[in-house]
Parts: C-alpha cells; sequence; structure tokens
C-alpha cells in the first residue's frame, strides 16, 4: 500500500505500532518551577552536538512537565539504569509525588537522581512547538556517568535487560 496514501488516522496507529518496536533508553527528565520539583518519564531524547555538547527532549505539550519546563532555565535528563525500574514505575504513577521513591539530589538548581546511570544538567538553550510536542534543546552544563550501570530499555509496553541479549554467531 502506498503509505502517503493512507488514511489520517491509520496513519498514526501505523506510527504508534512502529514506534513501540524499537527499543530506547527511559530517562527520567527533571526539572524545578517555582520551588516545586517536576518530572516525567521520556523516551524522546538523543544527543544533538558536541560543540556545544547539547540534547534534545521532546515533551508533549499536555504533559504535567511541559508548562514548568518552558519557563526554566535548566532542566537535568536522567538516564535510567535496570537499578531504577522502581523510579520509572513510581513516575508513571499520575497523582504520585514522583520524588518519594529514588535518591533525588539538587544539583545546579534540578533535580537529580543520584543513582542514575548518567546525569546530563542542561541550560535551556531553544525551544521549538512542532505538532502536539515541543523540543527542547540543552546546552550541557555538567554530566556525571556510573560505570556498572545498564540502561533501563522500553520495547513493545516492557522494561527489557539488553545485558542479557543474546549473543549473535
Amino acid at each position: 500500500m502506498d503509505a502517503s496514501r493512507e488514511h489520517p488516522d491509520r496513519l498514526v496507529d501505523s506510527f504508534r505500532e512502529a514506534m513501540r518496536h524499537v527499543a530506547s533508553t527511559v530517562y527520567a527528565v527533571t526539572t524545578n518551577d517555582e520551588g516545586r520539583r517536576y518530572g516525567i518519564l521520556a523516551t524522546a531524547v538523543s544527543s544533538l552536538s558536541f560543540a556545544p555538547p547539547s540534547v534534545l527532549v521532546c515533551v508533549n505539550r499536555t504533559a504535567s512537565l511541559h508548562d514548568p519546563l518552558a519557563r526554566a532555565e535548566r532542566f537535568c535528563v536522567n538516564v535510567l539504569g535496570l537499578g531504577n525500574r522502581d523510579v520509572a514505575e513510581h513516575f508513571m504513577r499520575p497523582e504520585a509525588d514522583r520524588f518519594a521513591v529514588g535518591k533525588w539530589e539538587e544539583d545546579l538548581g534540578v533535580p537529580v537522581l543520584a543513582t542514575a546511570q548518567s546525569s546530563l544538567i542542561c541550560q535551556t538553550a531553544h525551544r521549538q512547538i512542532f505538532g502536539t510536542h515541543t523540543i527542547f534543546i540543552g546546552e550541557l552544563l555538567a554530566a556525571s556517568h556510573r560505570e556498572d550501570a545498564t540502561p533501563l530499555t522500553y520495547f513493545d509496553r516492557n522494561y527489557i535487560d539488553i545485558s542479557r541479549a543474546p549473543e549473535r554467531p
């Protein structure tokens, strides 16, 4: 079938199904706004440039983090490891205090998960609205990494352990 002629609703469903089968690292994106912590789980995060070191984060405009992040000067991308699954599951609860689980610290004015595989603290450099999302570009201010961590990975609506993937001949 010619995809350019596919009905828009079917195209969205096909896209959603295709993206569910792309394994993605799980991130907790966090910020502070007016003295309150905000955060969401995200998989739409990517490195952008090494000069300057930067990342992009795509956030749905209906997400609880969106408006605080749109006002924030800084944010943190916490790369979750396998040992942070409890944090990920807690972040999925809509009414929960997302920071009640995990060891959270403040660094450069943003919440940082002390046990994350990696943490990237960024200065907001640019915001761009596209469709249902805003793309936030952050210039790196600080980074930390734990050598012993394996990333928490999401695939087809489940967390998977990529360190146990079968070896190929």
